[in-house]
């Protein structure tokens, strides 16, 4: 695996290392508490929410790569759904092994470079990762600071 395209797939791991470290830190009476309610339901606002949303980023940018459906698994990522932190792995689990089979396609960084519809324009795969790095970092981070806010534990080593 090239220089780049390497570093691509372990910025990913640590994503996924990261979201299972905070997992199996945020108690179970904490997984999906808001820190105050607000009059937009949507908006994800728990540490277990933010941490799926950090994954689903991933699973929609390799879901779109490799089968060219860029669908938001906003619907089957829902608290509702994934109510505990077995359910929460199991996805991450689904997320991590779609993100592998992604990576496989991909041979050197030369492959990077390629433009793909993403989804209604084209876009070279190696801007669609680094956003997608970028989108599902920022959902953790939020998870991240919630966590501390809501246990005033002291953040793991990032």
């Amino acid at each position: 695996m090239d220089a780049f395209l390497s570093a691509l797939d372990k910025r990913f791991a640590v994503i996924d290392a990261r979201s299972r470290d905070l997992l199996a830190r945020v108690p179970n009476n904490l997984l999906y508490q808001r820190p105050r309610e607000t009059r937009s339901e949507m908006a994800p606002f728990s540490c277990g929410e933010y941490i799926l949303r950090s994954a689903a980023m991933v699973e929609k940018t390799f879901g779109g790569i490799t089968t060219r459906l860029w669908d938001d698994p906003f619907e089957w990522t829902l608290p509702e759904k994934l109510v505990n932190k077995d359910l929460i792995t199991a996805y991450l689990d689904e997320v991590e092994a779609t993100r592998l089979k992604g990576f496989s396609f991909f041979t050197s960084d030369q492959d990077l470079k390629r433009e793909i519809p993403a989804p209604e324009t084209l876009r070279s795969l190696s801007d669609i990762l680094i956003e997608t790095i970028g989108l599902a970092s920022h959902f953790q981070g939020r998870a991240f600071a919630l966590f501390q806010a809501l246990t005033d534990e002291k953040l793991p080593q990032l």
